[in-house]
């Protein structure tokens, strides 16, 4: 009798969620409107794998994925949400403890490009005020299509005060880039609050919170 083969990667998610061997943890989101990727990037970078088959996200789900960054060990458990309107209220009352945000667009949907705006707003009404953001603009695999140009977005996100990538959850090009160095400026956020560096609005509480022992150790004009 053949014995039925075991998805490798169902092992590893496990793994990852019962892993309490890690240095920080992190809770991250990636938001963004209907359709520009969020399901796809996050389980291109949780999984390893792409489908087109994706349907869109109903209220909110999450992955867990460890990471290695500077020697540290950071465990992310990242929340993958809906874009529609009609799960707003569900899905923002997830921003509280955020430490880090991925706003998402695509490139090809200047409609979802033009969403931005309100999306930034979002983070600075229900998240904390040391959470941190990238901007991505997602689906560069899809250039002739573009209608978003790299310097228009790249013009909001320094106006934001974001972090900015274009990727491609189809093609693999800058998913893991993007949560390295979100997992990186939140890093550094965290250094300039121990330091005393950063606003008095900081939670200092909720960052240090996160730490955890090794065991046994301008806008779119539209």
């Amino acid at each position: 009798m053949m014995a039925l083969a075991r998805d490798p990667e169902v092992g590893l998610e496990q793994r990852d969620c019962a892993d309490q061997s890690f240095d920080y943890m992190f809770k991250l989101l990636i938001i963004g409107n209907s359709s520009v990727g969020k399901t796809s990037f996050l389980v291109r970078f949780a999984d390893a794998s792409f489908t087109s088959t994706f349907v869109s996200t109903v209220g909110i789900d999450f992955k867990v994925k460890t990471i290695h960054r500077s020697d540290k060990r950071f465990k992310l458990q990242i929340w993958d949400t809906a874009g529609q309107e009609r799960y707003r209220t569900i899905t923002t009352a997830y921003y509280r403890g955020a430490m880090g945000f991925l706003l998402m667009y695509d490139i090809t949907s200047q409609e979802s490009f033009c969403a931005v705006q309100d999306w930034a707003t979002q983070i600075k009404t229900y998240s904390w005020g040391n959470a941190q953001v990238v901007l991505v603009g997602n689906k560069v695999d899809l250039e002739e299509d573009r209608k978003v140009p790299t310097e228009d977005a790249q013009r909001l996100a320094t106006e934001l005060g974001f972090q900015f990538f274009e990727a491609s959850a189809k093609d693999n090009v800058n998913v893991k880039q993007v949560f390295d160095k979100l997992v990186d400026v939140i890093c550094e956020r965290m250094n300039d609050s121990v330091n005393g560096d950063a606003s008095p609005s900081a939670n200092h509480n909720e960052a240090s919170l996160m730490e955890t022992p090794r065991s046994g150790a301008g806008g779119c004009t539209c």
